[in-house]
């Protein structure tokens, strides 16, 4: 080979011409053989024997040709049976079917068969070719082969037609399209027999010009088949021999290198003292491998040219991606020849893949890169044009993509010398929040690396507490800064011995001039988040882990951790109590601490007695100097806990709590009568009323028998219309009176007398809250709403039905408060108007929209335990589609646990739900269509409630129909110029008539002309729900006449919302009174909790798929143009307002991306941008998600299964 040719080959012309082997049409000549050699056949059938073949995945070649026309008759299986063929045997036994079997047993296998085609190849090279071609044939899932004939006088580009023409194209199945183990069972054979070919050819049979370029010509045409199968398999087998190839040119350098040292070595000497024989002899050397080498990158490039170039934008997602995965090996295996940018683009460029599998081989390839130190330089160029997309690639929609990308990035970062820039590095701090905790953990290392460097940058030799420094700064800078738990999880697995330092923490919160007001309250809510990390030893809520439970040596660890707490913590903790008893949010933190350490160690360690007596005495401290409803909620977790009889030390507790409260009674008494005549200091009797509400949520307090003070108190308020912060302290203590009561008299033996004072006293307090559910204080009116719920469900018959003695409690509410709470549902909670107004306050409206959820899931809870009639449920079904968003889990588990208690009854309820809409809709005067399209998304959204199995949905369904029919068909009163307005309700019923059954549908059709008039039969609504029936139509059909909606006053879009009820309309109920009988549901529920912020939309992204073997749109079109890979991300902005201190310098507060513009036919990364056509990139709406609990399954378990305090 020339040197302009092997320039040539290192300095690519225009790669994206077509170029095509030239196929040989002259006939291949024999040559004579110049040895014989003995058959190996037995030793080949020894190992096929000794290599264990499963059932189920084994490989076997397809029929021979003589069975190709039985086989396109009847269904095709992916692992026929394979014949022996007669013209595909070499003259020692060596056949393709012997190849394919050895492929797919095994290694040793494969090493055997290999050694017996060299024997049969070296006796015959046309034989031996046509035996490897037909492999390669029967390895494409082919049932043709080539014979001897076509060899000889065919060119390849007929060959490849006669075997299109003989591949069955009624099946898509073919080797490699198989999937799971089997896939990889026969892709790991082909490759194993691929490399271990062309080693075994290294020496000699490489280089004989005939047997190489001959299988690549057939490969570089197969490539460039319209048969998927032939492209596929075809284009794998071919990179990999260019990988095995350029193997052996590594190999022939590293020859040619001493030789060429001894050569100038012998050649620098004086001329009488060179040994002209052996000069000429190293001379002879080098020449031959030179030659070899020129030969071997020869044919690697013309494979490239005719191969690579124009699979690696092939349509299939497989051959893409197995295009990238082996140029990152050439260029690693021979980096001075591809380690350039006429190579390493590529990867550029196909990082905009649509398939995240194609990206993420990409990102490993170049990981295997950036890894080599050697490399760097030489990347420069490659990171400065590719960088800003492998940034914006954290935000991929595939996880995996973008943990791989962080990792790339660490490299770059780490390894070049400007690395990432401050506004590129805070791109990638906000993954720690992200609910992905794989994800989250690489941005953990990223960040974890990025704060080292900071602090071995600045001082030779950094210690724990400069790290904790930097990593306060870090989390106050961010405005992630209520997502702490979810910061300390990312950092847990690479810097958890750092993190668990609690002597540095504890020390920094100890010194008197050390951190600033904010910075100790960051550090403390780390200390506790580290503390809680440690103690329970699993991920935050919303961060789901893959491991399932712990194994015994992190059982171990936790146990030591929780010790180690708990032995520091104890005699310190009074301490910082003591320096922060001020500051509301940083003793809320501190006071979390005792709830994660080993308390028995107070009672068993004498010298703790003392720090127990300190913390009592610190938790009455705080509580007299706070009135912050969060501290006091802390403090009375706290005492429940220590109060428990588990603990030695409890009445010791206990004695501390009653004092306690003795003094906050006392201080409430003092002013009692003065509030009643409304001369008394009102500020400090609200506070200790406070406090006594709060604590009562945690321990009982009726033995201070301050429920009659309350209610005194209430009523004297609410007649003189004095409403003030009392009202609500007086409100929550009476409620919660009366639960501990309920509790107190199902252990013990009340008396007649007894229990009617409770029951009288129960119906005073529900008055009382009648009352305030109509006041205009929200505050006051929240909570009486909320303290009805809860003790409605308290005295419920599921409540008190254990005991007979007991059922004098049952408490029903009248049809008034009954109106009352129907009416708050309407006017509080599915109301727009209730939001926050301005939208930058986006905490406060989250706020709202959690007490809206609670107080929907108090409403929903007592329809479920039948404190409401069931058809109260209605009022929250029909906005289940207008209010998905907020409340869909709510509603949905109240659909599925009213279905639980009668799935016929709750069918019925979802009709009624609809039926209403549908009788508002018609009383409204301007009416679209539009509008019976919301109700027929409603009824949609209610048919996939009822699941997939039809038939446990078949008699709630029919239920349901008939009511529709029923209610389509009811005559209205005299008078009426319609006779018959809800007919077209039968247009929302048929979103239900896909899930019936057959025989349904025709018991259906009976009852709907028994009902229709005969009149009726032709109106469209009726035919239309009559081909539903009768499945005569695959799809909906749709009226689009305008007579067909003439008689359907569609629903205006001013709906009414608010269901005026009175005790005659809650008395006439359309609602069977079987429905009415009490449920048997558990009636302690719970309130929902959110974590989070911020709620997941899962990115979906379609991609068309291949499903027949013969794709009609190939030839020019087999790869994807430059137009199909889109420019400029659509990745979702990042926000960062609050930007990192000098330690981080300047960061960019949003993320524009930018268009990344390439040409496939560039040479080099240095052309001009403008010349640059635009390369499409793959869609991307992802973002950073924060953890979310509000659709989880164990906040749905709270919601309808945990009491409503902690009783």
């Amino acid at each position: 080979m020339s040197s302009h040719d092997l320039d040539s080959f290192e300095d690519l012309t225009d790669l994206d011409e077509d170029y095509v082997v030239p196929a040989k049409t002259t006939k291949r000549k024999k040559q004579a053989l110049e040895q014989s050699l003995l058959p190996r056949r037995q030793r080949r059938k020894a190992a096929l024997s000794a290599t264990p073949d499963s059932p189920g995945s084994s490989i076997s070649s397809p029929p021979d040709a003589s069975q190709q026309q039985q086989s396109s008759q009847g269904p095709r299986h992916s692992s026929p049976k394979p014949r022996a063929r007669p013209g595909n045997r070499g003259p020692r036994g060596i056949s393709a079917d012997d190849i394919y079997k050895a492929v797919s047993s095994g290694k040793a296998a494969i090493v055997v068969v290999v050694d017996e085609w060299m024997d049969s190849y070296k006796q015959s090279r046309e034989t031996g070719l046509l035996v490897l071609i037909n492999f390669i044939v029967q390895s494409c899932g082919c049932k043709g082969e080539v014979s001897r004939d076509m060899l000889d006088s065919m060119p390849n580009a007929d060959i490849i037609a006669t075997l299109t023409g003989q591949f069955d194209m009624d099946s898509a199945t073919y080797p490699l399209s198989t999937t799971g183990l089997l896939l990889k069972k026969i892709k790991a054979g082909l490759f194993e027999f691929t490399r271990i070919l062309v080693r075994s050819c290294g020496s000699r049979v490489i280089y004989d010009e005939y047997l190489f370029p001959s299988v690549l010509s057939l490969l570089t045409g197969l490539t460039d088949s319209q048969v998927r199968a032939f492209r596929h398999t075809s284009t794998l087998l071919a990179i990999k021999i260019m990988s095995g190839m350029l193997e052996i040119a590594v190999t022939v350098s590293f020859q040619l290198h001493p030789i060429q040292r001894h050569y100038d070595k012998e050649n620098s000497k004086q001329t009488d003292e060179r040994d002209s024989e052996r000069l000429e002899d190293l001379r002879a050397g080098i020449r031959e491998l030179q030659e070899k080498k020129e030969e071997l990158l020869s044919m690697i490039n013309t494979a490239f040219r005719g191969i690579f170039v124009h699979r690696y934008r092939d349509k299939l997602m497989e051959i893409r991606a197995a295009c990238m995965e082996e140029l990152g090996v050439w260029i690693k295996t021979d980096p001075e020849n591809f380690l350039n940018d006429g190579y390493i683009k590529y990867l550029g460029w196909m990082i905009h893949d649509k398939q995240s599998l194609v990206r993420l081989k990409c990102v490993r390839s170049l990981q295997a890169l950036y890894q080599e130190e050697e490399f760097i330089g030489r990347l420069e160029l490659f990171t400065s044009r590719f960088k800003e997309r492998l940034v914006n690639m954290v935000m991929d929609v595939d996880p995996e993509v973008a943990v791989e990308t962080v990792k790339l990035l660490l490299l770059i970062h780490r390894g070049m010398e400007e690395g990432l820039s401050e506004k590129e590095c805070a791109h990638i701090y906000p993954l720690v929040y992200t609910s992905s905790r794989t994800l989250a953990s690489a941005g953990g290392l990223f960040l974890y690396k990025k704060l080292k460097s900071l602090i071995d940058s600045e001082k030779q030799s950094g210690n724990i507490m400069d790290f904790f420094q930097i990593l306060i700064s870090f989390h106050i800078q961010s405005e992630f800064h209520n997502h702490g738990t979810y910061l300390v999880d990312s950092l847990w697995d690479v810097a958890g011995s750092e993190l668990k330092d609690w002597e540095t923490m504890t020390t920094l919160l100890q010194q008197e001039a050390g951190l600033m007001d904010e910075e100790e309250g960051a550090l403390i809510e780390l200390m506790m988040c580290v503390i809680q990390q440690a103690a329970e030893a699993k991920p935050p809520v919303g961060r789901v882990s893959a491991k399932k439970a712990l194994n015994m040596k992190e059982k171990k660890t936790q146990e030591q951790d929780r010790r180690r707490i708990t032995n520091h913590f104890i005699p310190l903790l009074p301490q910082l109590l003591t320096k922060y008893s001020a500051d509301a949010g940083k003793v809320k933190l501190l006071l979390q601490a005792p709830l994660y350490f080993n308390l028995a160690m107070y009672s068993s360690v004498n010298r703790m007695n003392k720090h127990l007596d300190q913390l009592l005495s610190q938790i009455c401290e705080i509580v007299e100097k706070h009135t912050d409803t969060a501290v006091l909620e802390a403090c009375g977790r706290l005492f429940s806990v220590l109060c428990s009889d588990r603990y030695a030390f409890s009445s010791r507790a206990r004695l501390a709590f009653s004092q306690l409260v003795d003094s906050l009674t006392e201080c409430f008494s003092t002013y009692f009568n003065d509030l009643l005549q409304d001369t008394a200091d009102v500020y400090s009797a609200a506070t200790a009323l406070k406090r006594i509400a709060v604590l009562s949520s945690a321990r009982d307090l009726t033995a201070w028998r301050l429920f009659d003070s309350c209610i005194h108190l209430l009523e004297s308020r609410m007649d003189s219309r004095d409403l003030d912060e009392l009202i609500v302290s007086a409100l929550r203590c009476s409620a919660l009176h009366l639960m501990w009561t309920n509790k107190n008299v199902q252990h013990s033996a009340p008396t007649e007398e007894e229990l009617r004072c409770l029951s009288k006293e129960v119906g005073s307090f529900c008055d009382i809250c009648q009352g305030c559910l109509c006041v205009d204080q929200a505050e006051i009116r929240d909570e009486a709403f909320q303290l009805l719920c809860d003790l409605l469900c308290f005295y419920s018959s599921n409540h008190v039905r254990t005991d007979s003695t007991l059922q004098s409690l049952y408490y029903l509410p009248n049809d008034f408060l009954r109106t009352e709470l129907a009416n708050f549902l309407m006017d509080y909670i599915f109301s727009d108007s209730y939001i926050v107004a301005t939208e930058d306050e986006h905490e406060e409206e989250i706020a709202l929209l959690q007490k809206k959820r609670l107080q929907l899931a108090g409403y929903c809870r007592l329809v479920l335990v039948g404190v409401l009639d069931y058809e109260a449920a209605t009022d929250v079904f029909k906005h289940y589609h207008m209010y998905f968003r907020d409340f869909g889990d709510i509603i949905k588990g109240t659909i599925i646990k009213l279905r639980d208690v009668g799935q016929e009854m709750c069918a019925k309820i979802l009709c009624l739900s609809m039926q209403q809409l549908f009788s508002v809709m018609l009383m409204e005067e301007d009416v679209s269509r539009q509008d019976i399209s919301k109700i027929r998304d409603l009824a949609r959204m209610f048919a996939q409630s009822f699941g997939a199995d039809l038939t446990r949905a078949r008699r709630p369904l029919l239920a349901l129909h008939m009511d529709g029919i029923e209610f389509a068909f009811r005559v209205q009163q005299e008078g009426e110029e319609e006779s018959h307005p809800n007919v077209a309700f039968l247009d929302i019923l048929s979103e239900f008539s896909l899930k019936l059954p057959e025989q349904e549908q025709t018991q259906l059709s009976t009852f709907l002309k028994a009902r229709c008039p005969d009149a009726a039969l032709s109106w469209p609504a009726v035919k239309m729900y009559r081909c539903f029936l009768e499945g005569r139509a695959s799809a909906r059909p749709r009226l689009e006449s305008a007579g067909s909606v003439g008689a359907v006053p569609p629903q205006s879009a001013q709906a009414a919302k608010r269901r005026k009820t009175t005790a005659q309309e809650s008395s006439s109920s359309t609602v069977e009174s079987s429905w009415l009988e009490s449920s048997k549901l558990p009636s302690n529920l719970s309130t929902p909790v959110i974590t989070s912020t911020v709620q997941k939309h899962p990115a979906t992204q379609p991609g068309p798929r291949e499903d027949v073997i013969l794709e009609s749109d190939v030839g020019s079109n087999l790869t994807e143009s430059e137009d199909e890979f889109s420019s400029g991300s659509q990745m979702r902005k990042v926000n960062l307002s609050r930007r990192l201190h000098s330690s981080f310098g300047q960061q960019s507060s949003t993320l524009d991306p930018k268009e990344l513009n390439t040409h496939l036919t560039l040479l080099s990364l240095i052309e001009d941008d403008a010349a640059e056509q635009e390369v499409d990139e793959y869609e991307s709406d992802s973002s950073y998600t924060l953890p979310s609990t509000r659709h989880s399954t164990s906040v749905m378990d709270e919601l309808f299964d945990s009491s409503p305090v902690h009783i």
